[in-house]
């Protein structure tokens, strides 16, 4: 799932995601249009903008689709100083401007979390969420 209010930049991460073997349930631009999205498909991934067309309501989404769907979420940012303190609960930050290699990195990353519950070692241009770097990174914050 895409949360992004830039409609060049989704369709260039649909099409990212779908070159790494993801499944695109689909796209939002706002909190309402993402909790309805979520509600609908159940995805296990989510790449979540911080700031939506609705104002920086990405950390409210990201909390939303963890707790309440399970969801794997992936910020994504070109602002690394409006990153959520504890990054909401997300494994971290895709910094932009992105590129395909990292999406793909990160993907991986991701994947491996989501199926075995592991940590590999963070993809280049991807910040790694502090608590994911402790003891209990299988364990996800509340």
């Amino acid at each position: 799932m895409i949360v992004e209010d830039q409609a060049l930049l989704a369709m260039e991460l649909e099409l990212v995601l779908a070159d790494s073997g993801c499944a695109v349930v689909g796209c939002a631009m706002d909190r309402a249009g993402a909790l309805a999205l979520a509600e609908r498909e159940r995805p296990d991934l989510a790449l979540v903008d911080i700031n939506l067309l609705d104002g920086m309501t990405g950390p409210l989404v990201a909390q939303a689709l963890i707790k309440q769907f399970g969801a794997t979420v992936v910020f994504l940012t070109a602002n690394p100083e409006q990153i959520p303190d504890g990054f909401a609960g997300a494994l971290g930050v895709m910094s932009k401007p992105i590129d395909e290699r990292t999406v793909a990195d990160v993907v991986g990353f991701a994947r491996e979390f989501i199926v075995n519950h592991t940590v590999g070692t963070a993809p280049r241009r991807f910040r790694m969420a502090p608590w994911m770097t402790q003891s209990d990174a299988g364990v996800r914050p509340h």
